[in-house]
């Protein structure tokens, strides 16, 4: 250890392993240390979880633009309104009560149109509602001499009574409960501070009418300006539920009998599809307030002013019983008893099958609902999950066998162990839940038949371009050489039944007349085409004669 002194400062240094000298440098008093402390806490407390509540709160707006449009709008209402507090013209013209009409738009201002129109509308019904029965009680109260008080008193408990109560009913809460307390509100500061004010009349007017301003710019800058509809947001949400359906449908049965090895991002996103099922679940609330919402709105886009959202409430209820047997399939599918490879083999291809069938509806669904138009395919759709199930059905009279084989030198045949109950049952659950859910999606495609036909969906058209043919599934329809071959098949069976009926005197009891009316002749073909070998061609079951209205004369003997 060596000491240095130089410029009246004294420099200590110790010699290392290496042969070099390091400088020592002399500990920090306690005020240092406290200051470097406090250094610490706020730039890793204080500064840290600043940034980290910047970070969320960009995400927030960067996940969801229409929240950032929302603040912009609220903004740009209230300084409008502000105006009538501002400038002295217009503070004279409202009488002073321009605050209301600042209240009036931090109250009712939303973020969706649906919302602001029914807030809107109802302060403003209520406030003229509740102000009109004010001022008459009031005139009542004046008329009725010294039990002035006795009669405000009175009507004040008996219309808060009866306003307060109508918020018990569903469906006047659905729909009029923030009018149901504007009222309350509004009647009584009329009926009670008209007591001891004298120009009642001009005071509820001037109120009317700062609450008319409010909610006017309020309407105004919630459909112009960047309109965000609750209807629009309902029918995505029907949209993407199908979507997520679909995803779950097809990654359970998949995981279930095909099992992979994928990477983490992959697993990640994959788990995602999986739970889609859950959103669905936890929909109906929000389904339903849009719903309610989505009927104040005007007529918008592709929606009419009586556009049938309360079927979207019912669409909603059909999908969420094909995710509870999908929350079902997966406890199902976490079973812990271990089932054989051999029951998978032997269900695996049917039930893959049936949950490719159903989800393909279900994505057909999402695309009907996208673009508002029918489906022109979905009967086939439907018809290929019917086939699916009836191969299933089948499938699951047949339960596998384990099958020893013998050693060598056994002399044996083959011999046959049947499957437990507890390892087959499982599967046999899982098989039962697939043709559940099969039969409630026919449901849901009931249902947004409804809507299309309320709603005056248009058809779908059919496109001919060579890329969508590629991309769109065979369509069941006879080609020329079938229906050349199906042609004539049909118009022998036409020539041989008329030639066996006419000379077959059995059918007219051993007399042939000399004319077969039309009547017979149709009872006849009739009897002859149900008895016609369906193999002998395509099944024709119309008989074109007995729509005909002429005579057949019989054959000369």
């Amino acid at each position: 250890m060596a000491s240095k002194e130089g410029a009246g400062n004294l420099e200590w240094r110790i010699n290392v392993d290496n042969g070099a000298t390091e400088r020592l440098v002399p500990k920090s008093g306690p005020s240092i240390r406290i200051f470097l402390w406090l250094k610490g806490l706020v730039m890793k407390v204080i500064l840290e979880r600043l940034s980290k509540f910047m970070r969320k709160t960009w995400k927030i707006g960067a996940d969801d633009p229409a929240k950032v449009v929302h603040c912009l709008k609220v903004g740009l209402a209230l300084s409008l309104v502000s105006i009538f507090y501002y400038m002295r013209p217009l503070y004279d013209g409202v009488g002073g009560n321009a605050m209301w009409a600042i209240m009036t738009v931090v109250v009712v201002f939303e973020s969706n149109v649906g919302a602001t129109f029914s807030k809107c509308v109802n302060r403003v019904v209520a406030t003229i509602l509740a102000g009109s029965l004010g001022i008459a009680v009031h005139w009542v109260a004046n008329q009725s001499g010294k039990a002035e008080i006795f009669v405000i008193g009175c009507s004040v408990f008996l219309f808060a009574f009866a306003a307060t109560y109508s918020r018990f009913v569903p469906s006047f809460k659905a729909r009029f409960d923030y009018g149901a307390m504007i009222f309350i509100l509004t009647f009584s500061l009329v009926s009670v501070g008209g007591y001891r004010v004298d120009k009642l009349v001009d005071m509820a007017q001037e109120r009317v009418s700062t609450i008319a301003i409010g909610t006017s710019i309020c309407i105004i800058i919630t459909v112009f300006f960047c309109p965000i509809w609750a209807g629009t947001q309902l029918h995505r949400l029907v949209q993407r539920n199908f979507i997520k359906l679909a995803d779950s449908l097809d990654g359970r049965v998949e995981e279930y009998f095909k099992k992979k090895d994928v990477s983490e991002n992959e697993d990640e996103e994959t788990n995602m599809k999986l739970q889609g099922f859950k959103c669905v679940l936890n929909s109906k609330g929000t389904e339903e307030s849009m719903a309610n919402l989505a009927r104040w709105e005007p007529a918008h886009g592709s929606f009419n002013f009586r556009h049938p959202w309360q079927q979207y409430v019912k669409i909603g209820a059909a999908m969420r019983r094909c995710a509870y047997c999908l929350e079902n399939l997966s406890i199902c599918m976490n079973y812990e008893t271990e089932v054989p490879d051999q029951v998978k083999k032997h269900f695996g291809q049917a039930c893959v099958k049936l949950s490719s069938a159903s989800s393909k509806i279900l994505r057909e669904l999402a695309e009907m609902i996208n673009n508002t138009r029918k489906s022109s395919k979905m009967d086939f759709l439907v018809f290929d999950m019917n086939t699916a199930v009836h191969e299933l059905r089948e499938i699951l009279k047949t339960v596998p066998v384990a099958t020893n084989k013998p050693e060598e030198g056994d002399s044996n045949e083959d011999r046959t162990m049947p499957m437990s109950v507890h390892e087959v049952l499982p599967v046999a659950t899982l098989v039962s839940l697939l043709i559940e859910n099969a039969a409630r999606i026919q449901k849901t495609v009931e249902a947004v038949d409804e809507l299309a036909n309320l709603a005056d969906f248009k058809q779908d058209s059919k496109k001919k371009t060579g890329d969508n043919k590629a991309k769109q599934p065979p369509q069941k329809v006879m080609s020329r050489a079938t229906y050349i071959v199906g042609a004539l098949a049909g118009s022998a069976v036409v020539a041989y039944i008329c030639d066996k009926v006419i000379s077959d005197d059995k059918i007219f009891g051993g007399n042939t007349p000399g004319t077969i009316t039309n009547k017979a002749w149709g009872v006849a073909t009739e009897e002859r085409l149900q008895a016609w070998p369906r193999t002998a061609g395509p099944p024709v079951v119309m008989n074109p004669i007995s729509r005909q209205n002429f005579i057949v004369k019989s054959r000369p003997e």
